[in-house]
């Protein structure tokens, strides 16, 4: 079943003009701003766009976010001697989009220069929130990506709040869970915000009730205070 949703997604996603994609990236950055645990968050991990893929566009997020002095990272796919090292894990870097170079995997990210660009904690501790890619999601926060498992083995070492972004064609009824899958916390579109199952109870009760900012989706509890 994930492997069909990931092809019928993927096959979606890439027909949807680059002109399109970024329109509706630019209002995933306006409902990421609105979202009360990114305006509070002093350190934020992005990923860059694999642009090929018409993936979501969080470029200008960055820029926004380094104006009020967050500081910001990026993942870096890292290879070792173990098993799931050699398939590849994360590293996460505090690093300008200047810094950020293609590795061969499509995407940008930061130089493995330990000195410069050093590793954040395993567990994360140095941020307060990730914003993750996905390729489908669930109202309940489960996610499929591309099948090489990077975020989820990063993630479950995290106690950090995790916002899914993607289009809004790509929110779909159920994504089959398994072992290893890790849900976020958050999924956000460009039309809508979602708290996942798992985020409710991370978060204390909302005062504010629910408000749609949108005019077409609905944005839930956006002023209730989350912690990781």
């Amino acid at each position: 079943m994930k492997r069909e949703l990931r092809k019928r997604v993927q096959g979606l996603r890439k027909a949807t003009p680059l002109d399109a994609c970024l329109e509706r990236s630019t209002r995933i950055v306006e409902l990421l701003s609105t979202l009360d645990v990114v305006r509070r968050a002093k350190t934020a991990a992005l990923f860059w766009p694999i642009e090929a893929r018409h993936e979501v566009d969080l470029r200008a997020l960055d820029a926004a976010l380094r104006a009020r002095g967050v500081r910001v990272a990026y993942p870096a796919v890292v290879r070792g001697e173990t098993e799931d090292e050699r398939t590849g894990l994360l590293s996460f870097h505090f690093a300008a989009q200047g810094d950020l170079e293609e590795r061969g995997f499509g995407f940008h990210e930061p130089p493995l220069d330990a000195v410069a660009f050093p590793a954040l904690a395993r567990d994360l501790r140095e941020l307060d929130v990730v914003i993750v890619p996905a390729l489908a999601l669930d109202p309940a926060g489960q996610r499929i990506g591309y099948g090489a498992g990077y975020y989820d083995r990063a993630l479950a070492m995290a106690a950090v709040v995790k916002v899914g972004v993607i289009f809004d064609f790509q929110l779909v009824s159920e994504v089959p869970a398994m072992d290893g899958d890790v849900a976020v916390d958050w999924v956000v579109t460009d039309r809508r915000v979602l708290r996942s199952v798992r985020a409710e109870e991370l978060c204390a009760p909302s005062t504010g009730g629910d408000r749609d900012i949108t005019g077409e989706g609905v944005v839930t509890n956006t002023e209730t205070p989350c912690r990781s």
